[in-house]
């Protein structure tokens, strides 16, 4: 049903990664459930996966655009928040201090905040492009910047009393089901489908594969890893949507620690760092892993800073185990 769903064709033919993914998914499901059963098998825990799962997965799957060309986006955190906190900062000049503002402002809030995540991405494709700096120094030094302007904007405080209906975003429902992961499903089967049908997708995979080759069949290279890049940012702007409707509130400094966690999702689900491959499925099926992961983590009360060194060396460990799986191959 989720192969359907995002698009990935039939699972015959789908990477072994995918499947590898699927029973890892499960044993960390089946061992949670045995540490802590009256607790991770709640209901409640579930449903709160649902509404951080989006969040997280979006951010996942707007660096894999970045990674299929062999980039990567290390401003994506700076991108959400500062999109979020301008948003927040139209609602207020609007509706005052409340920020109680019509359907119409909200819209022109969604509309604002996609629209500085494409400007956001527009420059880092820009500085890489153009000026010839290489991809992690660049996202590096433009990540700084957004979440400066960000603590401009704020003077550090949040920014909170966003509109019901923003706050509906990242917390209401619809039939019954999580907003937040509606949105994720229309995205992620958009990009999807970009990848695997679109001639722009199949382009930025193959710039990635093999340059020369995109080089010899006519591929503008710079234009494509441009529109890369201002794909990454809406995708982080869209993020940051949400997660300033979860909390009602935005701050330059709101979800630091999901940088580490989107670059190891990434990976770990299937993306190659050194561009050319990557799908949604696998970066869905890889949070959903550490999601489990991290809410046994809580549940078993370990240390934020355990468990931050824990994500670090397992980032390590999928690249090492990449890496001598791609040169036995």
């Amino acid at each position: 049903m989720l192969n359907k769903l995002i698009g990935s064709g039939k699972f015959k033919g789908a990477d072994n990664g995918i499947l590898r993914l699927i029973i890892i998914t499960c044993c960390i499901f089946v061992i949670m459930s045995l540490l802590k059963p009256d607790k991770f098998l709640r209901i409640y825990n579930f449903e709160s996966i649902t509404y951080i799962f989006p969040e997280l997965a979006l951010l996942s799957i707007a660096m894999m655009v970045a990674m299929l060309t062999g980039g990567i986006d290390l401003s994506i955190i700076g991108i959400a928040n500062l999109s979020s906190i301008l948003a927040g900062v139209l609602f207020h000049k609007i509706g005052g201090n409340s920020g109680d503002v019509g359907n119409s402002t909200v819209v022109l809030g969604i509309c604002l905040a996609v629209a500085v995540g494409a400007v956001a991405g527009c420059i880092n494709g820009i500085l890489i492009t153009r000026f010839s700096i290489i991809p992690i120094l660049a996202t590096m030094g433009t990540g700084q910047l957004y979440t400066g302007i960000a603590l401009v904007l704020t003077g550090g405080p949040a920014i909170v009393g966003f509109p019901k209906v923003w706050a509906s975003i990242g917390n209401g429902k619809l039939l019954g089901i999580p907003v937040p992961f509606l949105i994720f499903l229309v995205v992620a089967i958009a990009v999807s489908y970009l990848l695997r049908r679109v001639t722009l997708g199949i382009n930025l995979k193959l710039i990635g594969t093999n340059p020369k080759a995109a080089l010899f069949a006519g591929i503008k290279r710079e234009k494509m890893i441009l529109i890369s890049y201002m794909i990454t940012g809406m995708l982080a702007s869209i993020a940051g949507i949400i997660l300033s409707g979860r909390t009602n509130a935005a701050k330059s400094d709101y979800g630091i620690s999901y940088l580490l966690q989107a670059i190891l999702i990434a990976v770990l689900g299937g993306t190659n760092p050194s561009g050319g491959k990557g799908n949604v499925l696998g970066i869905s099926i890889a949070v959903v892993a550490l999601m489990f992961l991290s809410s046994g983590f809580q549940i078993l009360r370990f240390s934020n800073h355990l468990i931050d060194f824990i994500w670090g060396a397992f980032l390590l460990l999928v690249i090492v185990v990449n890496s001598i799986r791609s040169k036995s191959n």
